[in-house]
């Protein structure tokens, strides 16, 4: 089985900073993308930012300039940098990956367990 581990996250004041952190683990062959999208109440889940396997890193109109995705290769950890935060960012940030699992050579789509973010204004 591949899973997902999010970390980071919780209260902070507007303007503030936050990073998270998440971990692909479990039996991986090939990482071909991943994400962070987030939720907030009566909205549809919206892209944040991910990036795929030999192309480029893609955000969210929203966070472009204030969030930085970053990667671990090594660590199949994908780290998103949170500056300049405002209330509306506030939302649960689901991890999101695109993997070929290794045991039976097939893909998945594997989504983490959600980590609340808040922004106090």
């Amino acid at each position: 089985q591949v899973q997902l581990v999010e970390s980071g996250g919780g209260l902070v004041q507007e303007g503030g900073s936050l990073n998270l952190s998440c971990e692909a683990s479990g039996k991986i062959s090939i990482i071909k993308a991943m994400a962070w999208f987030r939720q907030s109440p009566g909205k549809q889940r919206e892209l944040v930012a991910g990036f795929r396997s030999g192309g480029s890193t893609n955000y969210g109109d929203s966070v472009k300039g204030r969030f930085t995705l970053s990667r671990d290769n090594a660590r199949n950890t994908v780290y998103l940098r949170m500056t300049s935060l405002k209330p509306e960012d506030s939302a649960v940030y689901f991890c999101n990956a695109d993997i070929v699992e290794s045991l039976l050579n097939r893909y998945l789509e594997v989504w983490g367990q959600g980590t609340l973010v808040t922004v106090s204004s």
